[in-house]
């Protein structure tokens, strides 16, 4: 069974940063693509930033140019390194992996971590 398990979040003010961990664990081969998304209350879940298994990113808009995506394959971790941080960055934000080649049942889809709360006050 696999598992994605973040932390790194709290609290912090206005301008300040916060970095991300999400591990995965479990009878892993290999993992494509993995993500952060995040939800504020109210809202719908969004996504923050994705990295491929060849360090190709993407973020959301809102995101850009201020957190960085990385991965270390090796450990099978995805890290966010959010700077500048602003109030509406506030929510719990979630790690993705929507694809991942176990040792036993092949691939498997669409895992999500148990979410971490990040709030920036003002």
């Amino acid at each position: 069974q696999v598992q994605l398990v973040e932390s790194g979040g709290g609290l912090v003010h206005t301008g300040g940063s916060l970095r991300l961990s999400c591990a995965a664990s479990g009878s892993i081969f290999s993992i494509n693509a993995m993500g952060w998304y995040r939800q504020a209350p109210g809202k719908q879940r969004e996504l923050v930033a994705v990295i491929t298994s060849g360090g190709s990113t993407n973020y959301g808009d809102s995101v850009k140019g201020r957190f960085t995506i990385s991965r270390d394959n090796a450990k099978n971790t995805v890290f966010l390194q959010m700077n500048s941080l602003k109030p509406e960055d506030t929510a719990v934000y979630y790690c993705n992996a929507p694809e991942v080649n176990t040792l036993n049942n092949g691939w498997e889809f669409d895992f999500w971590g148990q979410g971490t709360q990040v709030t920036v006050s003002s």
